[in-house]
């Protein structure tokens, strides 16, 4: 299969709240964790309710709560998974702002991390 992503995942975990409506047009609202950070896309794990494939929904990264990003996207995937269930979305509004808000502050983050020292056994 050929691999259809644009730009380096970042595998970073940034705490996020995700937004949409189900299939009776009642509002969801599920806070969770990204998996990882694509330039156009995320990989989200959310603990208990899945948006369905296809679905459009609302992403706001909480990390710095002074200075929320919020975007909209297109779920493209899910994994039903009971222990890690995970959403793969596109991102369709907000690319620049999560291009310099999130994906490049993931890389300079991960950049900038120190390797844990090695565990002497």
């Amino acid at each position: 299969m050929r691999e259809r992503r644009q730009g380096a995942r970042h595998v970073i975990s940034f705490p996020i709240r995700v937004r949409w409506k189900d299939e009776k047009g009642k509002e969801v609202i599920q806070e969770g964790l990204t998996d990882n950070v694509g330039p156009h896309g995320t990989l989200v794990y959310l603990p208990r309710v899945l948006p369905n494939v296809g679905g459009k929904v609302h992403l706001t990264v909480t990390e710095n709560p002074d200075d929320e990003v919020s975007v909209v996207g297109e779920v493209i995937r899910v994994e039903r998974n009971a222990s890690h269930p995970q959403a793969a979305l596109m991102l369709t509004e907000g690319l620049r702002e999560w291009k310099k808000k999130v994906w490049e502050v993931a890389g300079a983050t991960l950049a900038a991390a120190q390797p844990e020292a090695a565990d002497d056994w």
